[in-house]
């Protein structure tokens, strides 16, 4: 059976909940990964009442879409990061400039994300970690292991009580690995989980879009780490190295075409998905395939759509026959 085809609501965040369902709905998507800001979810509100729940699901059934995650980036990343001024566009205007409580709103947001996603009767929210050692990503000044391990450390102390939370719910956090996160590429994921003493509760939403410009093959990551895929974001990037620009970005925005990578739309860069479609199936993955729209060179009302068909003619399920088995000569 195909898997659901959803659609990640935080590059949709400047529209209304309900305008997005419509879009979405209309465009023939199965349901949506509703991003934790905006008027999308608030789960602190999810956490405490139904009737706030109550409406949302009302909402995404009129428009013929369910809901499998929530996705908690903006918070997560304020629980483990080193706080600077960027931070504070993820938080509310009381904590703002405030390193400390900043810190404490972002966990205890993320606390409430696990009970808002289970209220919506989620299984999975997908997020970022943060990282308190990500300026040592080039080991210059040096870098000593005794300051890596520290920073997987105070991870661990940050984001133990959360997990805890998620254990109660019944709900598994999915980290997007991706670089500024504790975890970036398939060793420091390797790193991460023993950490944590590979808990359950924690696990990887499978971007492939971060990983491919890395120069990692995305689907050997699926491969690496079966049992800890609990989420999967469809989104591409394209590598355009041209002999100027590198893979660090060169400090050019987004979209930029001087620059040595950049997102696209699924099915225009270089990410092979057909390799990952066949993972996923490898490992009896069931759960959905998340359009993460990111395209700076297209047009969303044009590419969400288009990046949904696309996905629809990938999205194959695993052969049911063995083609040799019984075979006569």
């Amino acid at each position: 059976m195909a898997k659901p085809i959803t659609l990640f609501t935080g590059q949709w965040a400047d529209l209304p909940f309900e305008e997005i369902c419509k879009k979405a709905g209309a465009w023939g998507y199965d349901g949506l990964e509703i991003a934790c800001w905006g008027d999308h979810m608030d789960v602190r509100a999810a956490a405490a009442n139904p009737a706030y729940v109550k409406k949302k699901k009302i909402i995404l059934k009129k428009h013929g879409l369910q809901c499998w995650a929530l996705g908690a980036h903006l918070a997560g990343q304020c629980v483990g990061d080193v706080y600077d001024e960027r931070l504070d566009g993820f938080a509310p205007a009381g904590v703002k400039g405030k390193p400390d409580e900043l810190r404490k709103w972002a966990v205890e947001e993320m606390k409430m994300t696990a009970r808002a996603a289970k209220a919506m009767g989620c299984a999975v929210v997908n997020g970022f970690m943060g990282s308190p050692i990500w300026k040592y990503i080039y080991s210059f000044p040096p870098t000593s292991e005794k300051m890596i391990e520290a920073g997987f450390e105070r991870i661990k102390r940050l984001w133990t009580p959360v997990l805890d939370e998620f254990d109660r719910y019944g709900v598994k956090f999915a980290l997007e690995v991706h670089p500024t996160e504790i975890a970036f590429d398939l060793y420091t994921a390797q790193r991460l989980l023993e950490k944590f003493k590979r808990r359950a509760a924690l696990g990887f939403n499978f971007d492939p879009s971060h990983l491919l410009w890395q120069g990692l093959e995305p689907h050997l990551f699926i491969r690496e780490f079966a049992d800890r895929i609990y989420h999967v974001h469809m989104k591409d990037a394209a590598v355009t190295l041209d002999g100027k620009a590198g893979i660090l970005g060169s400090h050019l925005p987004f979209g930029d075409l001087r620059r040595g990578w950049n997102f696209r739309s699924p099915g225009h860069g270089d990410v092979n998905f057909e390799e990952i479609i066949r993972e996923l199936n490898a490992i009896g993955y069931k759960g959905p395939l998340s359009v993460e729209w990111e395209d700076n060179g297209m047009d969303r009302e044009f590419g969400a759509p288009e990046a949904l068909e696309y996905v629809r003619s990938i999205n194959f399920s695993p052969s049911a026959v063995a083609f040799d088995k019984d075979m006569k000569k």
